[in-house]
């Protein structure tokens, strides 16, 4: 294990670097948590730069409606960081606890605070091995119970740079979720219809996408939810989220943690060659 403090994910910030066969893992303790760089026979796969790599969702994914939602009977306010809405939670823009360091394997916590209005540990492992990586993210309730969600939001380069094609992304969800014109779930499921996409994608048999750099490399994003958002619409990356709910879910699809039920939530990326 190696602390690296000129990681180019986030200038300045300390990184924790782990490898394991050809792939070299930063992850950014320090700046939310986010995976900074990996790099995989040399060549980085996630997009550069302090807003992107591959970031935490946690305790929500995606929006929530106005920023509110309710527990019972008690209503919540979250800051809107995406008018009119919360986006992506608060593990991103928080400084996570080193708990542990070695070789190829990680932990980091952090305690939730406000804007959060519940106390409770947010846990996130990272385990490294020659041509995958597996990420495990728990939250726990220390106090009164809530509704949570996890996941991830990784920014994975839509060109590599070394004069290959533009990746092509292959999944076959059972259903989309129709996304209105506020960008939230309406609540209907149609046919996946096709892209651009900013939208959420049901697959019960769990989580199961693959991304192919022609002739340059595969890597397969899989995970035991059902739920996953594509986002494309943007020309430098292209986005594939597991996450333990969908959009709004705090709102349409509360999963609560209560202090002897954490939520729990994994993803685990494998890949290979094609040079």
């Amino acid at each position: 294990m190696t602390i690296d403090d000129s990681t180019q994910g986030s200038p300045g910030a300390t990184g924790v670097r782990l490898t394991a066969g050809d792939a070299e893992l930063t992850v950014l303790p320090d700046h939310g948590c986010r995976i900074g760089s990996l790099r995989i026979g040399g060549m980085e796969v996630l997009r550069q730069g302090a807003e992107f790599g591959a970031f935490p969702m946690v305790p929500w994914c995606g929006r929530v409606e106005l920023g509110q939602f309710r527990n019972g009977g008690e209503r919540h306010q979250l800051p809107v960081n995406a008018p009119p809405h919360a986006i992506h939670g608060t593990g991103r823009d928080t400084a996570w606890r080193t708990a542990r360091a070695d070789g190829a394997s990680a932990v980091f916590t952090y305690e939730l605070a406000e804007p959060w209005p519940y106390p409770g540990l947010v846990t996130q492992v990272f385990e490294l091995a020659e041509g995958g990586l597996t990420i495990t993210m728990s939250v726990e309730a220390t106090g009164d119970s809530f509704p949570a969600q996890a996941g991830w939001h990784p920014w994975f380069l839509r060109n590599l740079g070394r004069g290959g094609s533009d990746v092509e992304l292959s999944f076959t969800p059972e259903w989309q979720e129709e996304r209105g014109d506020d960008h939230l779930p309406t609540g209907r499921r149609i046919a996946p219809r096709p892209g651009p996409w900013d939208d959420c994608f049901g697959m019960p048999e769990g989580v199961d996408t693959t991304l192919t750099w022609p002739g340059e490399l595969e890597l397969k994003v899989t995970s035991r939810s059902e739920w996953v958002v594509v986002f494309d619409e943007l020309e430098e990356a292209v986005c594939v989220e597991p996450q333990s709910g969908p959009p709004n879910g705090l709102n349409t699809l509360p999963r609560l943690v209560t202090p002897i039920d954490p939520l729990e939530m994994s993803t685990t990326w494998r890949w290979r060659a094609l040079a």
